[in-house]
């Protein structure tokens, strides 16, 4: 709980019990030990992903490969005795956990993808739709693919191993809302910019470019008052919309169609300090942007063509 805590006490609060010699080796222990139960588990997950929020702390706790390694199988082969019917949070948890280790860590992702299938099963927590699965493997998947220039191993074999989940990103993308839709356009919008032809050639090849299109206009239309619980959504939709044209000059057209340049506006008119930050606890806010949002709202206008 103490972990969790808001505010600039709950930051100092964290500090604190980072620097606890003893800390994450014991917690790597626990999460090692697969006579514990999944609710010790669980607790020991929602440490790390807490501590993580702090930039130097996920680092610290990725030296720690272990916790790593431990949390991806707590996320991805959850096992050992149950004793409520709370633990099955477990997998969502220890995957909450990764992604918010992956946030901003290039290192840290290098170690997840030594995992075996890692990318594989990610893949299939999106196909499957699992509600409780699907925005924990599209913020992991997102995390990877920000960082893709410098894994090469993402940018070769891996990616591969995502292109039947492509269609089903997109598919999803024009039926959610909220912090799930938000990440998964920031996956998307990755996919994007990472592999422009593939994601053009499953837009187009889905029959869905224009329900996707009207998706992404409605939604920056529907969120002009940012939420703590998703600050970053009209960022991702702007990012998407910059990525899609930047591929294909023909996309400009479609989103002219469906009046993007007048929900451009209304962003600019509405700008909002929630925006700057990624995550929030309480009302503070974490993992500040470096680009403003005001720099991709020129970008988009400038690409659109006005």
């Amino acid at each position: 709980r103490l972990t969790s805590i808001e505010g600039e006490i709950g930051i100092a609060l964290r500090y604190k019990i980072s620097k606890h010699p003893f800390l994450l080796g014991n917690l790597a222990e626990i999460l090692g030990d697969n006579t514990s139960m999944q609710e010790l588990r669980k607790l020991v997950a929602g440490i790390l992903r807490n501590l993580a929020i702090d930039r130097d702390t996920r680092q610290e706790i990725g030296q720690m490969q272990v916790l790593i390694t431990r949390l991806m199988k707590a996320s991805l082969n959850s096992d050992g005795p149950s004793s409520t019917d709370g633990d099955c949070l477990l997998p969502k948890v220890a995957g909450q956990a990764l992604a918010m280790l992956a946030s901003e860590n290039v290192h840290n992702c290098l170690v997840m993808l030594k995992e075996p299938e890692f990318i594989n099963k990610l893949k299939n927590m999106i196909l499957i739709h699992d509600g409780k699965c699907i925005y924990v493997a599209a913020s992991l998947l997102r995390n990877l693919y920000l960082h893709a220039q410098a894994q090469p191993d993402l940018t070769e074999s891996n990616q591969n191993d995502l292109s039947d989940a492509f269609q089903k990103v997109l598919e999803t993308i024009t039926d959610v809302e909220g912090a799930e839709l938000e990440i998964l356009i920031g996956l998307s919008s990755q996919i994007c910019k990472v592999k422009p032809e593939e994601f053009v050639q499953e837009l187009e090849h889905g029959q869905i470019k224009r329900r996707f299109v009207k998706k992404l206009v409605d939604a920056l239309n529907a969120n002009m008052k940012p939420s703590v619980d998703y600050p970053g959504i009209r960022r991702m939709i702007l990012e998407q919309t910059i990525y899609m044209m930047e591929s294909s000059s023909c996309y400009a057209n479609c989103f002219n169609e469906f009046q993007m340049m007048n929900a451009l506006l209304m962003v600019e008119e509405t700008p909002s300090r929630v925006e700057n930050y990624m995550i929030f606890l309480g009302d503070t806010g974490f993992m500040e942007c470096n680009t403003p949002l005001s720099a991709l709202v020129d970008r988009a206008k400038q690409l659109i063509g006005h």
